[in-house]
C-alpha cells in the first residue's frame, strides 16, 4: 500500500449522551472504572464455555457500526464496550494475506514486477518480523491499533510507526512511516495486524479516547492538553493555537457542531464497511504496467491483478468490483488504443487476452446472485459509458462481431446488429436474473424443498432418470456457473454445472436420433451446414473450460498465505445428479470431449481463429493430466462413437461443412488415448478427422434455411491455415507411427494422406517421418512402411515437378535415398518413369548419377547383372534427358554413357545437333566449351576441337570486355587448334577474328601462336616428326590475326579517348605501350605505329596534357 504518514481523517463526531456542548465535560453520566489494563478476557487456553457477553459482543462487532450501538442504548457498560472493541478487530489472517500478497497457486511475485522468492513477499516478511520479535509498543485505543516495527537487518534499527484503523472485522485504513508505495499492505502493517490476531492478550486495550476524556475534569483536561503540546510542540503547536482560537470564538464553525471528532471511536452509520484499498496506487500500478507494453513481465503482473480481483470476489469482498473498476478505467485510458485505431493496426495477442479477461470478470460481477438491484443498475450505467468509448476494443478482436446475442442462440441480421465490444456481454448479462424456480431448485441446498419440487416436475425440465436439466444458451448458462464459483458458491456452481452437462448429453442423444431418422434424405441431398456458428471452444466466455474446471474441482485451492489447514467445502450428495458408476471426473471429461467435437464455423479474424486453437490446446492439456481408469475409458469410447455418428452436429460426423473448424488436434489426442483400448475405433476417429474441406474445390452447397448465410456467403479467410495443415500432418504422422508393421492399416492411412493433404511440404515431412520410423537403428527396416514413405515421396515429386520449390533438390536426393533403401526395383522404377517425377537436369545430375555410384553398389550389395541393368537404365534415362534438354543434360549424358560406345556416340551426336541449332533452341558457347574441355580430357582432341569451333561461332567479345569469363575458353580453343596443326589453327583464326574484338585478348592469342610450332599433339598421336619451324607473321593464317589485332588496338584507342578523364591518363599510356609491342611484330610496324601516334596528336590536340604524356613516352 502507499502508506501515508499523516493520520487518517476522523470517521465521526463523538459526545456523551445527555450532555450539551456547553455542559461541564468532566463528569460521567454513569460513572465507572478507568479504562487501563491489558486485555485478558477470551485468552484463556482452557476449554470452558464462552460467555454470553463474548458471544453477543462478537456478533455485534461483526455486523453493527459502533455509532448505531451508541444510538440504540443510552448507556453502555464499560465491560460491554471493551468486548465490542476487542472483537471488532479481524480475527482471520486470510484477508490480511489477500491484501498483502498475490496468490497464484504457489508462484507469487511482488507487484513491482520482479520475480521474488516467497520470503520477500509483504505477508511472508511480516510473519518473519512478527516471529523475530520486531513488533513493540502495541496499543489499541478503541478502534485504532498502533505500534512500532523495526527491521532487524538495518544497521541501526529504524523502527517504523504503524497505525491501523478497523471496523466490523475489517481493516479500514493503514499508515506506515516506511514510505513504501504499493498496491498491498507493507510488511510492517502485516506484522502489527498479525500481532493483534495471534497475541490479542498481549495488546494493551483502551476504550476510544473520547471515553477517557469524558472522565477528566477541567484541570485534568488542561494538564492533558498542555503535556500533549509540550511533547509534540514542534508538530502540533500551530494547530493547537488555531483550534484554541476557533473554540474561543463563539461564531466559529467549530462551535456550531455538536461533539468533537474521535479517530478511535469507530465508523459511523453512513460509512461503507470495506477493507482498505489504496485506489491511487491501483491506478498508478496499472498505468505503469500498461506503459511497459508487455515488457518486463507487465502482462503477467496484470494477470495477477485480475487473479486478485477473482480472489476478492470469492471472498465476497466488495473491493473486487471496486478494484476492477479502477483497472478498467486505466485500460480505457491507454493512449495506444486510439493510436492503433487511427493507424488501423491490431493490438498484440497478450494485450488482447487481457481485455478478454477484463470482459469475463465483468460478466462474473454483474451475475452475482446476491447483487442488489441498485448496484447492478450502477454497474450497467458504467458499462454503457465504457461501451460507448470510441476506442473500446471489439469482442472478436479486429472485425465487427458476427456472434449471436448472449440470450439468443439464433443468428440475427448482420446489418442490423451493432458492433459488440468486450463489455457487450456484461451489459446483456444485466438483464439476467436468478429468480427462475427451476434454477433455484437446481442450486437449492434444502433436500425437502428439492423433493417437493421434484414431485411436481415437468418432463422438459428433467430427464427420464429424474435428473434436472437447464435449457439455456450454453455460454450464458456456463457464465452463471463461473459467477457462482467466482462469488464463493462452489456447491451451487457444481449443481448447475451437472445440470448443464446432463442437458448437453440429452441434446446430443436427441440430435443423434433425429439424424438417424433423416440420414438418407440428408446424405442424398448433400446438405451440409454448421448448426453451431458460435463454437463453445474459443468462445469469449469459455463455457467448456468453465464446466471442466467446476467439475474437476480446480476452484478449491489451498490457502498459500497461511500455514493453517485449509477448510474444505463440505461435500454434498451428488447421486441424484449422476448415473450409477458415474463420477464428476467422468462428467468433466465427457463435456470436454463433447465441446471439442462440436462442429462449428471457423470465426473471422486472426485473433479469433488463434484463440480457437489456443483454447483447444489448453483444454487438451488439462485432459492429459487426468489419469485414465476403466470408467474414463468407457466415457472415451462412448463419446467417440457418438461423435462419429452424430451427423452435422459433430465435427467428426459424416456431414462436414466446408468451413468447419478442423478436428486434427482433437482427433490426435483421441487416437493416442483410445489406441491401447480400442484400436479400430481410434483409427476410425483419426481417419475421419483427416478431412480439410476448406482446401477442396468449392461445391454448390445447398442454401437451406438453417445454414447461416454469414458462413456460406463469404470467401474463406483462414489466417491460421498453415497451423491447421501442420496439425493435420501431425495426425497423419501419429497414425503412420502406430500402424508400423500393419500393411492393411498403412495402406489405409496412405490413401487418406493422398486424398486429404494438399501441401507438398507436409507430405514430404510425412515421407521423411515414415522413413525414419521404418529405418530405426535398433530394428530391421520395415519394408511396408518404407514403401509408404517412397509412395509419399513420389507424390511430392509429382506435385512439385512443375512448380518452384526451394527444397526441390533436397527432396530429389532424399527420394533416391529412400528408393535405395527399398531396393533395386525401386531405383529402376524411378529411372524408367523419370519424366513424371524429375526434370531432365535432376534425372541426370542427381538421380542417375547417384544410382550408378559405388556407394549405391556397396549399400545394396549388387551383383554384376544388377549393376548392368541399373547402368542400362541410367544410360537410357541420360539419352532421353539429353534429347529433351541438351543444354543442361548433354555433359551428364556423356559422362553416364562413357562405358558404352554406342550410347556415347549417340550422346555426342545429340550434342552436335544441339550445337547446330539456332541460338534460341541450341546450346550456348559456355556449354559447348565445357563439353569440349570434357572431350579433350577424355582423349578426344579432334571432337574437342570441333565443339570448340562451334562454340566460337556463338561468341562475341567487344573491345572493352577484357575481363569476360569466356576469354580463358577462347585461349584454350586457340591453344588446342595450334597443338593440332597448322590447318586447324588456320581454320579457327577466322572465327577468332570474327568473334573477338578485344585488342588485349587478340594480342595474347597472337603471342602464344608464335611461341611454339603447331601440330605437337597430332605428331605425338601419329608418331610423326615435327619440323619445329615457327609460323611466320607475314603469312596466313597469322597475318590476318596480326592485322586484326592492330586494327583492334586502333579502334579501342579511339573509343577510349572519346570519354577519357585525367585520372585514366596513366592507364592509357600503358595501353599504348602494349599496342606498340603488337605493332612492332609486323615488318613495317614501327612506321605504322609512328603514323598512328602522329594521327592521335593531330586529332586530339585539344587534350594537351595527355598529348604531352604521349610525346614524352613515344616521341
Amino acid at each position: 500500500m502507499a502508506e501515508r504518514t499523516q493520520s487518517p481523517p476522523a470517521k465521526r463526531l463523538c459526545c456523551r449522551p445527555g450532555h450539551s456542548a456547553t455542559c461541564r465535560q468532566g463528569h460521567r453520566a454513569g460513572g465507572g472504572m478507568p479504562c487501563g489494563g491489558s486485555v485478558t478476557c477470551g485468552s484463556s487456553k482452557t476449554h470452558s464455555p464462552e460467555s454470553l457477553l463474548d458471544i453477543a459482543a462478537r456478533k455485534v462487532a461483526e455486523k453493527w457500526p459502533f455509532q448505531r450501538v451508541e444510538e440504540r442504548f443510552e448507556r453502555i457498560p464499560e465491560p460491554v464496550q471493551r468486548r465490542i472493541v476487542f472483537w471488532s478487530f479481524p480475527r482471520s489472517e486470510r484477508e490480511i494475506c489477500m491484501y498483502s500478497s498475490f496468490k497464484t497457486g504457489g508462484d507469487e511475485v511482488g507487484s513491482s514486477g520482479e520475480n521474488n522468492d516467497e520470503t520477500r513477499l509483504p505477508f511472508r516478511r511480516g510473519v518473519a518480523l512478527l516471529e523475530s520479535g520486531c513488533v513493540d509498543n502495541v496499543l489499541q485505543v478503541g478502534f485504532h491499533l498502533s505500534g512500532t516495527v523495526r527491521e532487524p537487518a538495518a544497521p541501526p534499527p529504524q523502527p517504523c510507526g504503524v497505525s491501523v484503523s478497523f471496523d466490523r472485522c475489517k481493516i479500514t485504513a493503514v499508515t506506515c512511516t516506511c514510505g513504501n508505495k504499493d498496491i498491498f499492505y507493507c510488511a510492517h502493517v502485516v506484522a502489527l495486524a498479525l500481532y493483534r490476531v495471534r497475541k490479542p492478550e498481549q495488546v494493551k486495550l483502551r476504550l476510544p479516547i473520547s471515553e477517557t476524556l469524558f472522565q477528566m475534569n477541567r484541570d485534568q483536561l488542561q494538564k492533558f492538553v498542555q503535556y500533549l503540546i509540550t511533547v509534540h510542540h514542534t508538530e502540533v503547536l500551530p494547530t493547537a493555537q488555531k483550534l484554541a482560537d476557533e473554540i474561543l470564538s463563539l461564531d466559529s464553525e467549530i462551535n456550531q457542531v455538536h461533539g468533537a471528532p474521535d479517530p478511535t471511536a469507530g465508523a459511523s452509520v453512513d460509512d461503507e464497511n470495506c477493507w482498505h484499498l489504496d485506489e491511487e496506487q491501483v491506478q498508478e500500478q496499472v498505468k505503469l504496467f500498461l506503459s511497459q507494453g508487455g515488457y518486463h513481465g507487465s502482462g503477467k503482473q496484470l494477470n495477477l491483478l485480475f487473479s486478485k480481483v477473482r480472489e476478492m470476489l470469492k471472498m465476497r469482498d466488495s473491493n473486487g468490483a471496486r478494484m476492477l473498476t479502477l483497472i478498467t478505467g486505466q485500460f480505457l485510458g491507454d493512449p495506444r488504443l486510439a493510436l492503433w485505431k487511427q493507424q488501423g493496426t491490431t493490438m498484440t495477442d497478450k494485450y488482447r487476452q487481457l481485455w478478454d479477461e477484463l470482459g469475463a470478470l465483468w460478466m462474473c460481477i454483474v451475475l452475482n446472485p446476491h447483487c442488489k438491484r441498485e448496484q447492478k443498475g450502477s454497474w450497467l450505467q458504467q458499462l454503457r459509458r465504457w461501451n460507448s468509448v470510441d476506442a473500446c476494443p471489439l469482442e472478436d478482436g479486429n472485425h465487427g462481431s458476427e456472434l449471436t446475442h448472449l440470450t439468443n442462440a439464433r443468428p440475427q441480421d448482420a446489418l442490423a446488429r451493432p458492433h459488440r465490444t468486450v463489455f457487450t456481454r456484461a451489459i446483456e448479462a444485466c438483464d439476467l436474473h436468478w429468480q427462475d424456480p427451476h434454477l433455484q431448485h437446481i442450486i437449492a441446498q434444502d433436500p425437502v424443498a428439492t423433493c417437493c419440487y421434484h414431485d411436481n416436475r415437468h418432463s422438459a425440465l428433467f430427464d427420464p432418470r429424474g435428473r434436472p436439466l437447464w435449457h439455456e444458451h450454453v455460454p450464458t448458462a456456463c457464465a452463471r456457473v463461473d459467477a457462482l464459483r467466482s462469488h464463493g458458491y462452489p456447491k451451487e456452481a457444481l449443481r448447475l454445472a451437472i445440470a448443464i452437462v446432463n442437458t448437453l448429453q440429452r441434446q446430443q442423444q436427441k440430435q443423434l436420433e433425429l439424424f438417424r431418422n433423416h440420414k438418407k434424405d440428408l446424405l442424398h441431398k448433400g446438405v451440409t451446414s454448421t448448426t453451431n456458428p458460435e463454437g463453445w471452444v474459443g468462445h469469449p466466455l469459455d463455457p467448456i473450460g468453465t464446466l471442466f474446471s467446476t467439475l474437476m474441482g480446480t476452484s478449491q485451492g489451498g490457502n498459500s498465505c497461511t500455514d493453517t489447514p485449509r477448510v474444505k467445502h463440505p461435500t454434498f450428495p451428488t447421486h441424484r445428479y449422476l448415473d450409477d458408476g458415474e463420477s464428476l471426473v467422468c462428467l468433466a471429461v465427457e463435456v470436454a470431449l463433447l465441446g471439442l467435437g462440436q462442429q462449428r464455423a471457423m470465426p473471422d479474424g486472426l485473433y479469433a481463429q488463434e484463440k480457437v486453437g489456443r483454447h483447444e490446446e489448453q483444454l487438451l492439456g488439462r485432459l492429459q493430466e487426468v489419469e485414465l481408469d476403466d470408467r474414463l475409458v468407457k466415457v472415451f469410447r462412448r463419446q467417440a462413437a457418438l461423435l462419429l455418428e452424430a451427423g452435422p452436429h459433430s465435427g467428426l460426423g459424416e456431414m462436414l461443412h466446408r468451413e468447419s473448424v478442423p478436428m486434427h488436434t482433437f482427433a490426435k489426442y483421441l487416437f493416442t488415448t483410445l489406441l491401447p483400448h480400442d484400436a479400430e475405433l481410434a483409427y476410425k476417429i483419426a481417419l475421419r478427422a483427416m478431412r480439410l474441406p476448406v482446401l477442396e474445390p468449392s461445391s454448390d452447397l445447398s442454401r437451406s434455411h438453417h445454414i447461416v448465410s454469414v458462413v456460406t456467403n463469404r470467401y474463406p479467410r483462414w489466417f491460421t491455415l498453415s497451423h491447421v495443415e501442420s496439425q493435420q500432418c501431425e495426425l497423419a504422422s501419429t497414425m503412420l507411427t502406430a500402424a508400423k508393421g500393419d500393411a492393411c492399416k498403412l495402406q489405409t492411412v496412405l490413401e487418406s494422406i493422398q486424398k486429404n493433404i494438399h501441401s507438398s511440404s507436409h507430405i514430404f515431412k510425412l515421407a521423411q517421418d515414415a522413413f525414419k520410423i521404418a529405418t530405426l537403428m535398433d530394428s530391421l527396416p520395415d519394408i511396408t512402411l518404407l514403401k509408404v514413405s517412397l509412395e509419399l515421396g513420389l507424390q511430392v515429386m509429382r506435385m512439385t515437378l512443375s512448380t518452384l520449390n526451394w527444397r526441390r533438390r533436397e527432396m530429389v536426393r532424399w527420394l533416391v535415398t529412400c528408393a535405395t533403401e527399398v531396393g533395386v526395383y525401386a531405383l529402376d522404377s524411378i529411372m524408367q518413369n523419370w519424366y513424371t517425377l524429375f526434370t531432365p537436369t535432376e534425372a541426370t545430375s542427381i538421380v542417375a548419377t547417384t544410382v550408378v555410384s559405388n556407394s549405391t553398389v556397396l549399400r545394396l550389395h549388387l551383383d554384376c547383372h544388377q549393376q548392368d541393368n541399373l547402368a542400362n537404365s541410367a544410360r537410357t534415362l541420360a539419352l532421353q534427358c539429353a534429347m529433351k534438354d541438351p543444354q543442361n543434360c548433354a555433359l551428364s549424358a556423356l559422362t553416364l554413357c562413357e562405358k558404352e560406345h554406342i550410347a556415347f556416340e549417340t550422346a555426342y551426336q545429340i550434342v552436335l545437333d544441339a550445337a547446330a541449332a539456332t541460338a534460341a533452341t541450341g546450346m550456348s558457347y559456355t556449354q559447348l566449351f565445357t563439353i569440349a574441355r570434357y572431350m579433350e580430357h577424355r582423349g578426344y582432341p579432334m571432337r574437342a576441337y570441333k565443339l570448340a569451333t562451334l562454340a566460337m561461332t556463338h561468341l562475341n567479345l567487344s573491345y572493352n570486355q577484357d575481363t569476360h569469363p569466356a576469354i580463358n575458353d577462347v585461349l584454350w580453343a586457340c591453344a588446342l587448334s595450334h597443338s593440332l596443326g597448322k590447318n586447324e589453327l588456320a581454320a579457327v583464326i577466322p572465327l577468332v577474328v570474327k568473334s573477338v574484338k578485344c585488342a588485349t585478348v587478340l594480342s595474347d592469342i597472337l603471342r602464344r601462336c608464335t611461341m611454339t610450332t603447331p601440330g605437337m599433339v597430332v605428331s605425338a598421336l601419329h608418331s610423326r616428326r615435327n619440323s619445329g619451324k615457327l609460323m611466320s607473321l607475314d603469312k596466313a593464317p597469322l597475318r590476318k590475326l596480326l592485322d586484326a589485332t592492330i586494327g583492334a588496338y586502333i579502334n579501342t584507342t579511339h573509343s577510349r579517348l572519346t570519354h577519357i578523364s585525367p585520372r585514366h591518363y596513366g592507364e592509357f599510356i600503358e595501353f599504348l605501350s602494349k599496342a606498340r609491342e603488337t605493332f612492332l611484330m609486323a615488318q613495317d610496324g614501327h612506321i605504322q605505329f609512328a603514323q598512328f601516334i602522329d594521327n592521335l596528336k593531330q586529332i586530339y590536340k585539344g587534350k594537351k596534357k595527355l598529348m604531352n604524356l604521349v610525346r614524352e613516352r613515344f616521341g
